[in-house]
């Protein structure tokens, strides 16, 4: 199977000698069909403006913006809506792209044309940074008319800032609506935990876990208070022992000297006083059972009725008999100072061990009420931990809703003075002087160019079928063969015809053979 050619630059530049003709006129040709297009195509002006994204006045440190979605998102999306059928249909009217009661065909028609006309081109910045956001875009509108072309440009840029302030407000103001909602349900959620928290404390006040140590501490008081009443218990009655002792011995003294002045007492009192000797049992009876109970207690209450019964009959039988005999004899009957002394200390032991017992038992019972308390902690604080942590979680989340609120409602009033993130004009849309499509020198470059491809294929493609021998290459490839001997050239016309192919006249070099 024959090796293909390989062609050299020094071939081809041969080719285009000697076929020029062949590249020169689809050249021309195509220069002049680029022309035509473009002196036949209908022209198209394109009006064009320069939208920037302004960054937000105030640090997002200070105020959190609303939105916080992707800022070329933001910007897609902004150009689905404006650009929609809704979207456009109030331009097309304004600017009279349609004649009066337009069909909804034409609408829809012109809606269609819009969209292919608007083109929307990214700004690329001119510093590298990571950020991948895009500053801003141009916006362009091609359109056969350039004053309509201006006129819907500027009006496509105002829809762009309008429907980007409309959708930040909207959204800042669904956020803060939103927020509200839920604030008062948290509010109320929060309003019911501290009620059951309140009802809680209440019905366990002084149970509860933060109280413990007051507890604690309030028991190790009273039972420092009830070992130190104790101890003044014990040392009362040991007193009142002692005084009981020491008044019974007087009353026997007492008793013996009383009977051994009989001789001074009338006939009818015999050798011994029966109501002295019963005050006086009575009152020992009574000093016995002050030293076991108090003075609430019904024997205790009948012996000192008792006794005043009988200190009332002595003096009445007393008063009979004054400034004579049985006076002097009654007036005897009266105890001694030395007893009536210890009778005053052995009341005032008693009063003081009635008091201290008093106490000792409102010791107890406050010892008993708050060791109650501490049994019931572990219960309590169990059910309070539960309780605690749902008012906690519930407080938690309403000041977390009520700091996004305020948050909210900053971010709002900021979109409404338009000092947030927003769309601007920088530069506004120009006037198309030439049009942009179709461009003379564009049409003409590719018709020349294509004319110029065309040639040279057709040139490529007869020269590689043509067969004839012209070089010693040409030879050595046809008959695959080396020359050995060289036939020089002979110089006619009809030589140079065949060699030349073109009549130049141009000498040709000898061919090996």
């Amino acid at each position: 199977m024959p090796q293909p050619r390989i062609y050299t630059l020094q071939d081809y530049m041969t080719m285009l000698r000697r076929r020029w003709r062949w590249v020169a006129v689809p050249a021309v040709a195509g220069l002049i069909v680029g022309y035509g297009l473009v002196r036949v195509l209908p022209k198209q002006y394109t009006s064009e403006t320069l939208m920037l994204v302004e960054r937000p006045q105030v640090p997002n440190s200070y105020v959190q913006p609303i939105s916080t979605e992707d800022l070329n998102a933001q910007i897609a999306q902004l150009q689905e809506q404006v650009l929609s059928r809704s979207g456009l249909a109030p331009i097309i009217e304004r600017d009279g792209l349609l004649p009066n009661n337009p069909s909804n065909q034409a609408l829809d028609s012109m809606v269609g044309l819009l969209q292919q006309a608007v083109t929307l081109t990214p700004i690329t910045p001119t510093v590298h940074t990571t950020d991948q956001t895009v500053p801003g875009f141009y916006l362009s509108v091609a359109l056969d008319k350039p004053q309509i072309a201006q006129r819907v440009c500027a009006d496509i840029a105002s829809a762009f800032i309008d429907q980007d302030l409309r959708q930040q407000e909207s959204a800042a103001e669904g956020t803060t609506d939103f927020l509200e909602n839920q604030l008062g349900a948290a509010k109320q959620n929060l309003n019911q935990q501290d009620a059951i928290l309140a009802k809680f404390e209440r019905k366990y006040m002084g149970a509860l876990p933060d109280e413990t140590k007051t507890n604690l501490s309030m028991l190790s008081t009273l039972n420092t208070q009830l070992q130190a009443v104790t101890e003044d218990l014990g040392r009362a009655s040991q007193n009142q022992a002692y005084l009981d002792s020491v008044l019974s011995q007087e009353l026997q003294a007492w008793k013996m000297e009383t009977e051994m002045r009989e001789g001074y007492f009338p006939d009818g009192y015999g050798n011994s006083n029966p109501l002295i000797d019963r005050l006086a049992d009575a009152e020992a009876q009574l000093a016995s059972l002050r030293a076991h109970y108090t003075t609430q207690y019904p024997d205790v209450a009948k012996t000192e009725a008792e006794i005043a019964e009988l200190k009332k009959e002595i003096e009445q039988g007393s008063g009979l008999a004054v400034g004579g005999k049985f006076g002097a004899k009654a007036a005897m009957a009266l105890e001694p100072a030395s007893i009536q002394s210890v009778r005053g200390q052995l009341r005032a032991v008693q009063e003081t061990i009635v008091t201290d017992r008093q106490q000792q038992e409102h010791i107890r019972r406050n010892i008993q009420f708050y060791e109650s308390r501490l049994r019931l902690v572990p219960a309590v604080e169990e059910q309070y931990k539960k309780i605690t942590r749902d008012h906690d979680t519930a407080l938690k989340f309403y000041n977390t809703l009520l700091a996004k609120e305020d948050d909210s409602e900053m971010a709002t009033s900021l979109e409404q003075r338009q000092q947030g993130q927003q769309l601007k004009v920088m530069d506004p849309a120009n006037f198309p002087s030439s049009p942009s499509f179709p461009q003379p020198l564009l049409f003409m470059g590719g018709g020349l160019a294509g004319g110029l491809a065309l040639g040279l294929a057709v040139v490529l493609a007869i020269e590689t079928s043509d067969k004839r021998i012209r070089t010693e290459r040409d030879l050595q490839y046809y008959l695959g063969t080396a020359a050995f001997g060289l036939i020089p050239s002979i110089e006619t016309d009809a030589i140079r015809r065949l060699t030349d192919g073109n009549g130049t006249g141009k000498r040709r070099r000898p061919v090996e053979v």
